[in-house]
């Protein structure tokens, strides 16, 4: 049977959103428009999309670019336009860290107004010294283990968690040391090859040129046609040779790090991570120490926040609206439900209306923690927008393993309305359109928006296309900004539900999960839906004149 979750609104707000006919005209402050719809009937795209139009296709229209995009330039075009920007919405990242210097992103840093930087002084007495831009919850500590590891230090406690985190920890050991092997496999390959070729950037082409010699005596030439069938098999798959030194990195850290039953790492951060009444420690470096490790966040905040239409890269949905709160919170591992939880109540105290976390685990220590954290927000009136995952499961399955952070308990009554969950789209409509890594569920999912070659900021004052849920959950991110900008009447519930009930609805049959099975797209998550800024904001509009 299909749960329903319930959202509880105004009666008011209630009889509007009855009232609104998914045809119907909808009528703005000037004109009338008709909110995207029926788009059922749409020819798969037959051409690929220009690079500039790739690096902004999330902005993109599904009916004129036919690409599952948030319609966001005909949003500000048609129903922004000309009007005065409305006082700017903090929105609260919690991630990595981020790149606050960068060019495209230090004009939408949100500045505490209650604290004097540099004077070493807690201004505003809560609790933080100088946290003029957000507050970083991990300190000097950057790689973290897993808390699939954590769960095994603590020892075995009878529990199902515990019995499941031994066995996969011992498969994923072997699969990290066994993807090194073959990353170092790739490495000699590689090596190889460029010595024989005279130059290390060599093409697809410089490899099939290579002739084929069989000469069972002749162990180089042998080696040389491994090597170039080894490397071909890379490329055409759609690796480069770059690949397999972050790849190998990857394997390494992993087995270092995430994997490391021994690690220390959590005493660089000086608090004790089992007492959430240890609540002042970390630094305002809302960076961290490592700039390459702030990718992640400085990527997450571009999607919201970065410059539009200002030649230097890809456009934030929310830009001229949003201001970004850093708050370093994910390590290189698996975040702390602890850190978490504070960084929350940190972001909904000093003033977030919105907050992003694309982070997200597969075990607990105390997640109940989080759930506290997450309607204090609700009471404080911030919208929660979170990453669904990226391990092409179905978060709804009887007997499949729960993801954090998370609004419920194995599916039971949600514990507030102010918790968004999105999965990922690709750059296409049709069969295809969900990201083949995106995690789905008709009840923990909440909507669908573009999360696959996402072009934004990452340090060094660069650019970088990413995917994953990840990149899908800022996107929802910043419409609920441009919502809560230009409508601050309506309450965190209130938005989600705008933002839901507005989507684009697709009933098309879809693949889906590690299996690929097909799937009915209204059926993978709790709207049937993606998310659509232009629709989102017709919508607002209307109930806001309901609300008069």
């Amino acid at each position: 049977m299909r749960l329903i979750k319930p959202i509880y609104l105004s009666a008011a707000l209630a009889v509007a959103l009855a009232s609104c006919g998914g045809t119907k005209s909808v009528v703005t402050n000037t004109q009338n428009y008709a909110p995207i719809t029926n788009v059922d009937h749409l020819q798969k795209r037959t051409t690929q999309l220009p690079e500039e139009q790739l690096k902004r296709w999330s902005h993109l229209d599904i009916l004129t670019d036919t690409v599952p995009g948030m319609s966001v330039d005909k949003a500000y075009e048609l129903l922004l336009k000309g009007k005065p920007l409305p006082k700017k919405v903090v929105v609260g990242v919690i991630d990595s860290g981020i790149e606050i210097d960068h060019d495209d992103l230090k004009n939408h840093i949100w500045t505490n107004p209650k604290e004097i930087a540099g004077n070493n002084i807690d201004d505003d007495n809560n609790g933080y010294v100088d946290d003029i831009h957000g507050w970083n919850f991990l300190g000097e500590s950057v790689h973290e283990t897993v808390e699939m590891v954590r769960v095994i230090r603590r020892g075995d406690d009878g529990s199902a968690q515990y019995k499941r985190a031994v066995a996969q920890y011992e498969k994923e050991k072997n699969d990290a040391y066994e993807g090194k092997v073959k990353a170092e496999m790739y490495e000699r390959a590689s090596e190889r090859l460029a010595k024989f070729l005279g130059k290390e950037d060599y093409t697809l082409a410089d490899l099939e040129a290579i002739p084929v010699k069989d000469d069972e005596d002749d162990l180089t030439a042998a080696e040389i046609t491994h090597s170039k069938n080894v490397i071909i098999g890379l490329l055409k798959g759609g690796r480069d040779v770059s690949w397999i030194a972050a790849y190998k990195n990857a394997m390494q850290s992993k087995l270092d790090n995430h994997l490391n039953l021994e690690s220390t790492s959590r005493k660089l951060v000086g608090d004790d991570p089992t007492n959430i009444e240890d609540k002042y420690y970390g630094n305002n470096n809302v960076l961290g120490p490592d700039r390459d490790e702030a990718k992640h966040g400085t990527h997450v905040s571009g999607i919201i926040a970065q410059s539009r239409h200002n030649d230097l890269g890809g456009d934030g949905v929310a830009s001229d609206v949003a201001e970004i709160m850093a708050i370093r919170a994910v390590p290189d591992g698996d975040e702390y439900d602890k850190d978490i939880a504070l960084a929350i109540r940190y972001a909904a105290d000093n003033g977030a209306k919105v907050i992003n976390g694309s982070f997200g685990k597969y075990y607990e220590e105390n997640s109940q923690w989080v759930r506290d954290a997450i309607v204090y927000a609700e009471k404080k009136d911030v919208l929660i927008v979170v990453a669904a995952g990226n391990d092409a499961m179905d978060l709804n399955i009887e007997g499949g393993v729960e993801r954090y952070p998370n609004d419920n308990v194995a599916m039971g009554p949600e514990i507030s309305n102010n918790f968004l969950v999105v999965g990922a789209l690709n750059p296409e409509f049709g069969d295809h359109m969900v990201a083949r890594f995106s995690n789905y569920g008709h009840y923990d999912v909440d909507v669908f928006a573009p999360g696959v070659k996402i072009y934004a900021t990452v340090p060094h004052n660069t650019y970088q296309y990413l995917q994953g849920t990840s990149m899908a959950s800022p996107n929802v991110a910043g419409v609920a900004a441009l919502v809560r900008a230009y409508y601050p009447e309506f309450t965190a519930a209130e938005v989600k539900k705008i933002i839901m009930d507005s989507g684009v609805p697709v009933n098309i049959d879809v693949v889906v999960g590690e299996k690929r099975e097909v799937r009915k797209f209204d059926s993978i998550s709790t709207s049937g839906k993606f998310v659509n800024a232009y629709n989102a904001l017709l919508l607002a509009e209307k109930l806001s004149k309901a609300k008069k």
